[in-house]
């Protein structure tokens, strides 16, 4: 049981951290709340059911179609329906709920309200610590490794990293520099709304696909920034771990546990931000007080 919880909480917590990270990354450089962002995720399992298992497409070009329509799509929303409110916080809250229940309502025309699933791209097992893990898991876990430390690189080892990570810190400061803040922020749209679609493509194969599926993860992802810290990505990375694993051991150790694994998670934010209001990387909030 042990191998087992420590396998799928990595999982879990793993694409939490890819859709965490990608929110926290466009809070803090635009300091939008893009409560869409999970959104995206549901149309990228959505575009790859669609690509492979209606249409026939190799899985790999069915992936990369899905993320790369799904980017360009989140870019568009950006350029059209969030960037000239931008400077209105609240309304923008508001136009992204209308986004996402807009997106939702589309998928419930075209697919309807059925539960739909994606064949494995890759089928099979592998024996690691005496626990069989299908070929398909280690892929999702490989998968999610790679894209955060790739993440990681581009944050921290080029220049458009130091062109993010200053916009997050000051906008006005790397707008005096010479930065295009503009264009910073709509990257920067353009790498979360790519990695809430891999997270959505790694998904469709393990889960079911439904119009809803996006509610859960949102609830977590926004738990997962406000325990880490809003606009940490450390913090995000942190949080989504600890989030994942309490909803595996929930899950694997309590009797009904799959219906409390979401209150338990919240609970444990909760408790740590009675602690530490600011999260667990946060910054305290000195000018509030």
């Amino acid at each position: 049981m042990i191998e087992n919880i420590l396998i799928n909480g990595l999982i879990h917590g793993g694409v939490y951290a890819l859709l965490a990270v990608g929110f926290s990354l466009i809070f803090g450089v635009a300091r939008i709340v893009n409560i869409a962002h999970t959104a995206f995720y549901m149309i990228a399992a959505y575009f790859i059911y669609t690509f492979s298992t209606r249409m026939g497409l190799h899985p790999l070009f069915a992936i990369l179609f899905s993320i790369a329509l799904v980017t360009a799509i989140g870019m568009v929303v950006y350029q059209l329906s969030i960037k000239p409110i931008q400077e209105h916080e609240i309304t923008v809250l508001i136009v992204t709920i209308a986004v996402a229940m807009v997106f939702q309502e589309i998928v419930l025309l075209i697919y309807g309200g059925h539960f739909r699933g994606n064949p494995s791209l890759l089928t099979g097992f592998i024996q690691i610590l005496g626990v069989r893990v299908s070929y398909q898991h280690l892929l999702t876990l490989i998968m999610v490794f790679f894209v955060l430390l790739l993440t990681w690189w581009i944050l921290f080892k080029t220049r458009l990293g130091i062109a993010i990570r200053a916009t997050a810190q000051d906008r006005e400061v790397a707008n005096l520099m010479g930065m295009n803040v503009n264009q910073v922020a709509m990257v920067t749209m353009g790498i979360a709304v790519m990695m809430a679609a891999i997270g959505g493509v790694l998904v469709a194969p393990l889960s079911v696909v439904e119009p809803y599926m996006w509610l859960h993860p949102l609830v977590m992802v926004l738990a997962i920034v406000v325990l880490g810290g809003l606009g940490s990505i450390k913090g995000s990375l942190a949080g989504a771990f600890i989030l994942g694993f309490t909803e595996t051991l929930v899950v694997f150790l309590i009797p009904l546990g799959a219906f409390l694994k979401g209150a338990f998670s919240l609970m444990i934010m909760i408790v740590v931000l009675l602690i530490r209001p600011e999260g667990l990387f946060g910054v305290a909030f000195e000018e509030e007080r």
